[in-house]
């Protein structure tokens, strides 16, 4: 073989496995950064990190992709509000022990994990499987910083989202600016801990569509929890922390939840070529926060019919803003009644995203009847029903003042039940005991129908077999049925 052949092989083959040894990384150590070109991959060859330029920009920024997904798709970024114009990037382990991102002064980072590190010397940053970026102190494998905890606009399997009691820290989505920027944008994901918890999609800080509270199950405003074929969820509600995890039941599936640069929750899984979204939240008017005012709910499935009803023993505050189809009034109680020790009780409304629980009360020792006694005893009670939906209802949630955004679904929610005065309670009643008295009266009738078509086939039998006289002299005692029958 020539020698300048033979030397051009082994440098090509010297390329090859340093190109191969470098994708295969799924460790940043204080010896081995990453500069713009390289990429790390995790273990399993499912997420990938490195710099890259999303749609048509060119700036430069560092983030974390799916690995063998065909048209790259971004989970997390680093910079994402201080891009670098150049490819003069380099991640590395500072002196510190945290992971910074510097440019062409590399004296001065652009983006750092500001981490407290106790031991510099040992600090190194892994791709997990998972998607999540750690940073490790290899002789306790603690984990000092990890990207899970500053999420962008993408929720992962096994992602925490939610807050920490104890340190006020909260784990929140946020929306990419467009396509071309993934600069912190207007939307966020987050769940608010003020009363009863519950998770909101808000816009520049105001709330846009409200998911509810937690219900045993699933969020209260996002039915297609129940139906999921591909996550399970883990909620926690205590004294540390308020956060759910979404776990998923094959480890082979792709599956991710994105909140876009138009303020939708989109769910999707990979499958072949292409993302499928089997879930996407507000899809419709009644999703929307306060689409209906206080003291009234909306209702999506009567297309003939306006779509914001008042609650029973409420009428609308202004009945010329209903007739022109405006419900942002909503209702208030109507007039001249009582609700307080006055014979009053309650009327449930099925299959409802119940009311804002920013102002409800909590308790989770109470059964639902003591709910219901605890709030007829409370003049101010509003409303109640269960806190929790597993085990037949427990825990009880009640409302003391306007109840607020609210809707119904056609095939899941909860049993929501309403204060109304005695006229109103008689009426439910009275509807109630007649819808019974029609079903009773249904079943005699079906009854009487049977008797009288097994008398007729007597009879019939009997003629074929004796004659018509026959019958008669067996039978007199229903000569009254047969005289107008004429069999053929």
């Amino acid at each position: 073989m020539n020698p300048a052949q033979g030397l051009l092989n082994t440098s090509l083959l010297l390329s090859l496995l340093v190109f191969r040894f470098c994708i295969s990384l799924d460790t940043i150590s204080p010896n081995q950064p990453v500069k713009d070109g390289d990429i790390l991959v995790s273990k399993g060859q499912t997420f990938a990190l490195g710099f890259f330029s999303p749609g048509n920009s060119g700036r430069r920024y560092v983030g974390i992709w799916y690995y063998k997904v065909p048209k790259q798709t971004v989970v997390w970024v680093a910079n994402r509000d201080s891009p670098l114009n150049d490819t003069s990037g380099v991640l590395s382990i500072n002196g510190h022990g945290n992971l910074v991102l510097t440019g062409q002064n590399r004296s001065t980072p652009i983006w750092s994990t500001n981490a407290s590190v106790s031991s510099t010397n040992d600090s190194s940053a892994q791709l997990l499987d998972t998607g999540n970026l750690v940073l490790v102190l290899p002789d306790s494998q603690r984990f000092t910083w990890q990207s899970f905890d500053y999420p962008t606009n993408t929720m992962l399997p096994y992602m925490k989202i939610g807050l920490d009691r104890r340190t006020g820290f909260s784990r929140y989505l946020t929306s990419w600016k467009s396509e071309d920027d993934p600069g912190t944008g207007n939307y966020s994901l987050e769940i608010d801990p003020i009363g009863y918890p519950q998770v909101f999609l808000k816009k520049g800080g105001t709330p846009l569509c409200r998911g509810g509270p937690w219900t045993g199950q699933r969020f209260s405003g996002v039915p297609e929890m129940n139906h999921n074929f591909v996550l399970n969820y883990s909620y926690v509600n205590n004294q540390d922390e308020v956060t759910i995890v979404n776990g998923i039941t094959d480890p082979r599936v792709l599956t991710r939840a994105v909140l876009t640069e138009s303020g939708i929750i989109d769910r999707s899984t990979w499958n072949k070529d292409r993302w499928l979204v089997f879930s996407s939240t507000p899809k419709e008017s009644c999703d929307m926060y306060k689409e209906c005012g206080p003291n009234s709910y909306c209702d999506p499935y009567n297309p003939d019919k306006f779509h914001c009803t008042c609650f029973p023993g409420f009428e609308p505050n202004s009945t010329r803003d209903w007739y022109l189809r405006d419900g942002s009034g909503g209702c208030v109680r109507r007039q001249g009644v009582s609700t307080c020790h006055s014979g009053e009780g309650f009327v449930p409304l099925a299959r409802v995203k119940v009311p804002d629980t920013s102002i409800a009360r909590a308790d989770m020792n109470l059964s639902l009847e003591e709910c219901k006694q605890e709030c007829l005893r409370n003049c101010s009670c509003t409303a109640y029903t269960s806190a929790d939906e597993t085990r037949g209802g427990i825990g009880c949630l009640s409302w003391h003042g306007d109840l607020v955004d609210t809707r119904v679904y056609s095939n899941a929610g909860q049993e929501l039940y309403i204060r109304v005065d005695a006229v109103v309670l008689a009426q439910y009643l009275e509807k109630k005991g007649l819808l019974k008295s029609k079903k009773m009266l249904a079943v005699l009738v079906v009854s009487v129908a049977v008797v009288l078509l097994l008398l007729v086939s007597i009879g019939y039998w009997l003629e074929e077999e004796a004659g018509k006289a026959k019958v008669c002299l067996i039978l007199p005692q229903y000569q009254h049925i047969f005289k107008n029958l004429h069999v053929v």
